[in-house]
This record gives C-alpha cells, sequence and structure tokens, in this order.
C-alpha cells in the first residue's frame, strides 16, 4: 500500500511504495532521502537499549576516575561528584549534571524500550501516545549530553596526567559503553513502525 510521504527539504506530498530490504525513496523534485527503512529496527534497538541499562547499573556504581596526587588517593563516582558539587554551593551545575548523566539517559533508554515493547507485543495499542513518548525522547535527546561529559572527562584525564596520577575507573568503561549503546539504540529505532505495524498507515 502506497504512503503519503513530505519531503522535509522541499516539502513536495508524494506517494511511495512499500521499498524492497536495503533500498531507498527519493524525492522527485530535489533528490533528498523521503524514506529509508531501518532493517530490524525493533530487534536492534531492544538489543542495544537493553545492552544500555545493563552498563548504566556499574557506570553509576562504579568509579569513573582513580586519581593519586602527592600520596592522596581518591576516587569518585558520577553521583559522588553531584553531591561534591552541591556541597560547595555549586547547586546548579550539580543540577545539570545530575540531570545530563544520570536521570535523562535513564528516561531515554526506558523510553525507547517502552516504544519497542509496545509496537512489538501491541501494535494496535496507543499510536497516538507513542508517537508522542517518540517525540518527546527525540526532544530530552540533546540534553543528555553523555558524549559531550565523556569528552570533558577525557581532556580532564590528559590534563591532569601532567600533574597527578589519574587513572580511569571501572565506572568509565561501562559509561562508554552506554554512551555508544544510546547512540545506537536512537539510530536504530524507526518511529515509522509505531502508525505501520498499528495498521494505520494513512
Amino acid at each position: 500500500m502506497e504512503t503519503l510521504v513530505a519531503c522535509r527539504v522541499c516539502g513536495l506530498v508524494q506517494r511511495v511504495a512499500p521499498l524492497p530490504p536495503h533500498s531507498v525513496a527519493e524525492c522527485s523534485r530535489c533528490g533528498a532521502t523521503v524514506v529509508s527503512p531501518k532493517p530490524d529496527s525493533l530487534a536492534r534497538t531492544a538489543a542495544f537499549a537493553l545492552a544500555a541499562l545493563i552498563f548504566y547499573v556499574p557506570a553509576n556504581v562504579y568509579p569513573i576516575l582513580r586519581m593519586q596526587f602527592y600520596g592522596a588517593y581518591s576516587e569518585n563516582t558520577i553521583w559522588q561528584g553531584c553531591v561534591k558539587l552541591f556541597e560547595d554551593g555549586q547547586w546548579l551545575v550539580a543540577l545539570i549534571v545530575f540531570g545530563a548523566s544520570i536521570v535523562i539517559p535513564l528516561f531515554k533508554l526506558l523510553g525507547l524500550f517502552s516504544l519497542v515493547a509496545i509496537t512489538r507485543y501491541r501494535p494496535a495499542h496507543w499510536p497516538l501516545q507513542r508517537t508522542w513518548l517518540s517525540r518527546f525522547i527525540e526532544v530530552i535527546g540533546p540534553w543528555a549530553m553523555l558524549d559531550v561529559f565523556l569528552l570533558a572527562i577525557l581532556v580532564g584525564l590528559v590534563k591532569l596526567g601532567q600533574l597527578a596520577t589519574v587513572l580511569p575507573g571501572t565506572g568509565l568503561f561501562a559509561f562508554t559503553a552506554v554512551v555508544v549503546l544510546t547512540i545506537l539504540a536512537s539510530l536504530s529505532f524507526d518511529p515509522r513502525l509505531i502508525w505501520t505495524q498499528s495498521g494505520r498507515t494513512s
């Protein structure tokens, strides 16, 4: 069954027939890609999201960094860093770090996993609500600054390495896995499945 698709570049509305595997549909006016199916979208998204949730626990339980400075040894988790910022009066920064590195990533992963589960096992249920959830995940995505946070940690390792012995903790490896897997889960999910799986294509 053909569906109506609007090009995001030039706005032309056109009919697109079901595509064979590993193919894309291009706009007849500007040549931009209007439909690009993602093979095994639900399975891939579920696998990446579940793996990220598994790594999420050690990423927040184990220390991110281990530092030794003139005999003084310390190691800190993300949560301990948030607490320290709050105790030092930097409550706004603490809230931003807490939200961007702990709360929002968890909500994003749980949201993606919920979308996959409902679309797979209850395809006719709540398509509009699932669309809102998909849009919400897309909106909060930029606020889940896991990649930026990880880059800041790596820069800190390089800079502090000249003054003290700084080693990555177990949590940093898990945190890196969460970053990569979350990005892959977001890229794998095809929101069009919310409506095509529910039987409402127009």
